[in-house]
């Protein structure tokens, strides 16, 4: 079980250091508070330590702690820190080295494994000043786990929620390397690897979101792909350390931090991109291609002219082609989203396309439009069924299958 150092940092969404200590304390893990000033305008001390059953720290000026240098100890005897929520204020000292409180000093002081949580008004996380402060510290292995898409308690709306303190524990690496993920069994499936695994100095490449087909200028083929599960192993990838080319159809989705966005709609224009973007290491190819594309008019059809008659082309298939190609991607995954018989279906399919691994889900629920996903990884040795996790846990698992694979070839 591991022990998190938790710092609390100053915004409404602190409220839910509450439940994420409690969750974590279920499973088995030990919390050890530190309450910034901010923070404890919105929460205070004694639920902290009553729910941690911890003492909480919050002042760098503790005459008996840091006689005793408390703030170093705090730092190493952690197995991790999370910082949760991650105010903006807080984000920009860290990027700055700045160490001039508890918090701040204690994450200068650490050789531990950080994940930060951001949560902040909508405007103030797609600042480019914030974007620069986690890219940076993205770039020092810190793990900046991407906020979510909601109302803000200001009233508007857009990325800059706090997660649940479920979906935050999925993506922290609290099992020793030697061990299961709790709630995991062996059962014959592997077990999930160190959230540490890197894939710096690799090139990965994903695909996300539907492609739009035009019928004539304002009608469109489409698919409910959200693009999230796509998006969610972009950063994945960027996390580990990799350089990201992701490949969107038409989605509203932020960025993630530290990749490269290429917008295209159709899926001719979505080949044309991927091809582009080759030689990579890896390609995940999330997207939910259309199947077909129309003989599109010119001009828009009318109503009045009767139902059209629509002729559908097929497009082209992009996972096989990418098999074909010269550059072949050392590592390719393909997705197959299913209705019915889902385990033959995706193990035809890796053979017909000739991908190494398919990530087979079943998509007659909400699955395209929702947080949870709840896959089989079908390889050449066999399947693996994997609990239903939020699609950034699934991300986060499958790209550290990724990092073990392309460390060993």
């Amino acid at each position: 079980m591991a022990n998190i150092l938790l710092i609390v940092g100053g915004g409404i969404a602190a409220f839910k250091a509450a439940e994420l200590i409690r969750l974590a304390r279920r499973q088995g893990h030990g919390v050890t508070p530190v309450l910034t000033d901010g923070g404890s305008h919105f929460i205070t001390p004694m639920t902290l330590a009553a729910l941690a059953e911890s003492p909480v720290y919050t002042s760098l000026w503790d005459l008996k702690d840091e006689t005793e240098m408390g703030h170093i100890q705090l730092s190493r005897a952690a197995d991790l820190i999370l910082v949760c929520p991650a105010t903006a204020d807080l984000l920009a000292r860290m990027a700055a080295g700045i160490a001039d409180d508890l918090a701040t000093t204690l994450l200068l002081a650490t050789d531990k494994s950080v994940f930060v949580a951001p949560a902040m008004n909508v405007r103030m996380w797609q600042h480019e000043a914030t974007r620069a402060n986690v890219a940076t510290l993205r770039a020092r292995s810190v793990t900046v786990i991407e906020p979510t898409e909601g109302e803000m308690a200001c009233g508007e709306y857009g990325p800059g929620r706090l997660p649940e303190p479920t979906d935050i524990l999925a993506q922290l690496n609290l099992a020793p390397s030697s061990s299961l993920v709790p709630g995991e069994h062996m059962g014959g499936v592997d077990h999930i690897p160190s959230a540490s695994a890197s894939l710096r100095g690799k090139h990965i490449l994903v695909t996300a979101g539907p492609t739009h087909e035009a019928i004539d200028p304002v009608r469109v083929i489409a698919n409910r792909s959200s693009g999230r599960q796509g998006f969610a192993i972009a950063a994945a990838a960027a996390q580990a350390g990799a350089r990201v080319t992701l490949v969107s159809g038409p989605v509203h989705l932020p960025t993630p931090g530290g990749v490269a966005r290429i917008e295209v709609e159709t899926a001719d224009q979505m080949q044309a991109a991927v091809q582009a973007a080759l030689p990579c290491d890896a390609a995940i190819l999330v997207a939910a291609v259309a199947d077909w594309k129309v003989a599109a008019s010119a001009t828009k059809l009318k109503k009045g002219d009767g139902a059209p008659e629509i002729r559908l082309l097929p497009n082209p298939d992009i996972l096989r082609s990418l098999a074909k190609h010269p550059d072949r991607p050392r590592l390719l995954v393909g997705f197959a989203a299913e209705t019915d018989d889902l385990l033959a279906n995706a193990a035809a399919k890796r053979e017909a396309k000739g991908a190494d691994w398919i990530v087979a889900n079943d998509v007659s629920g909400d699955v395209m439009g929702g947080t949870h996903n709840h896959v089989h990884l079908v390889t050449a040795s066999g399947t693996e069924d994997w609990a239903e996790a939020p699609k950034s846990a699934v991300a986060a698992r499958l790209i550290a299958r990724i990092a073990e694979v392309l460390s060993k070839t």
